[in-house]
């Protein structure tokens, strides 16, 4: 390299490296401005105090700053950075050895390589582009700026199929290395209503509603211990018929979401306080996407060929086959899930769907909403003491959530709940004896 271009590098590292430091010491340090749970997130997950979390954001900030700064000057000499463990130690790799001086001008430790960054990263576009070839003992590749090479992981007994795939590429040897992985990577998903998901042996039904751990759906989409794609999950609860619902725990990584797929868009769930009779209501679902209509009744049963399904609401918004499960709302608040009817979104038709507020009382969940859970306890899987919106006793009020065990006052007399619902006008417990008895 041009030892004129060194010196010139080398200055102006030296340069930008004053020029950042003045910087800093007028500006705010990165964990003055951390939020405080990321920094007690931190703390936890990398096993070390908050005043060390916030340290490491401070040493952190400076460390990108540098990099920046020597990645813009190296240029194509440039091969990499990386933190130690304490997130302290910067170094830095350079093709040319005669750049390690610019490099420790800034207070990093340098290190001398024989790709560049831009070697590797051309190196890995030959693997990229040959992706859909990859055979299934591997499940990725990436650049590894420690080892400067492109490493490809390979599962047990695969990594000849590793290097026979690779060697398509043309690659050379002393930029490619293996390595052993048990990985078994799977997308993460967001959990948002009316989203389509894979259903136990093949099919599709609709998401209903994001719960703490998971989400809710119709019982007729799968049986307790049956596994969905996409999310992927365990059901761990499912009543059909009779009922129809269902809940299902997600796996780890896939986010569950307070909101519902509007096609195109989404809208926000804020709660699940139930609509009344003549109440316009809109539903999601994975083949027709968003249609609304009004309910009609409620406390509906209907009979399917598996059976009769009780305590349904009654719409004429429209359905078809796959959007089973899927989310209504009434403007922000959740209703329940698709259950099926008659019909299509062609002719029009009658559809019903299951109430959430059942749904989430029967298996103890949580609603996830904008403002935070609604509704009773964390789906834990085991028994857990349930809590509810409305206190066990007290005088009736509409649209208040009554849960087992409520029992209430109204008119001078007594009563106790039969079915768990949320009251609406005209629900008075003299006039429903299906829901309250008199004691």
């Amino acid at each position: 390299m041009n030892r004129k271009l060194i010196a010139a590098a080398t200055a102006a590292v030296t340069a930008a490296g004053l020029t950042i430091a003045v910087a800093l010491t007028t500006s705010a340090t990165a964990a003055d401005t951390a939020d405080p749970a990321m920094l007690a997130a931190m703390a936890r997950d990398l096993g070390i105090s908050s005043e060390q979390a916030r340290e490491r954001l401070d040493a952190e900030k400076v460390a990108g700053q540098t990099d920046a700064a020597l990645k813009s000057s190296l240029g194509s000499a440039y091969a990499g950075s990386w933190l130690d463990g304490t997130g302290r130690t910067l170094t830095v790799a350079v093709t040319d050895s005669a750049l390690a001086n610019a490099v420790r001008s800034r207070g990093a430790v340098a290190t001398t390589a024989k790709h560049s960054v831009s070697a590797l990263d051309s190196a890995k576009i030959k693997l990229d582009a040959k992706a859909t070839t990859a055979p299934g003992a591997v499940p990725g590749w990436y650049v590894d700026v420690r080892t400067n090479k492109i490493v490809v992981l390979a599962r047990a007994g695969g990594e000849a199929q590793a290097r026979a795939w690779a060697a398509e590429t043309g690659l050379r040897g002393d930029i490619v290395a293996f390595e052993a992985s048990t990985e078994d990577p799977k997308p993460l998903i967001d959990i948002i209503g009316g989203n389509a998901y894979g259903v136990p042996g093949g099919g599709r039904c609709s998401i209903g509603f994001a719960v703490e751990g998971g989400f809710v759906t119709a019982g007729h989409c799968g049986s307790t211990g049956g596994r969905t794609s996409n999310p992927g999950g365990t059901i761990q609860g499912s009543s059909f018929p009779g009922n129809d619902y269902a809940w299902v725990r997600a796996d780890a990584g896939n986010t569950p979401r307070a909101l519902v797929n509007r096609y195109p868009g989404t809208v926000p769930v804020a709660g699940s306080q139930e609509a009344p009779v003549g109440s316009s209501v809109c539903r999601s679902g994975s083949t027709t996407g968003w249609r609304c209509g009004t309910i009609q009744q409620k406390n509906a049963s209907v009979t399917y060929p598996e059976g009769t399904i009780t305590g349904l609401t009654r719409t004429n918004a429209c359905a078809e086959p796959g959007d089973s499960g899927g989310s209504w709302l009434t403007g922000d608040q959740a209703q329940g899930v698709t259950s099926g009817g008659s019909g299509n979104c062609q002719s029009g038709g009658t559809i019903y769907f299951q109430p959430l507020t059942e749904i989430l009382q029967v298996y103890n969940l949580r609603l996830v909403t904008s403002g935070g859970p609604t509704t009773t306890t964390q789906p834990t899987g085991t028994t857990t003491t349930t809590t509810t919106t409305t206190p066990p006793s007290g005088t009736w009020a509409p649209y208040t959530a009554y849960g087992n065990g409520a029992q209430v006052t109204y008119g001078g007399a007594s009563y106790r709940i039969i079915q768990p619902h949320t009251s609406v006008p005209g629900w008075e417990p003299p006039n429903t004896p299906a829901l309250w008895q008199r004691l």
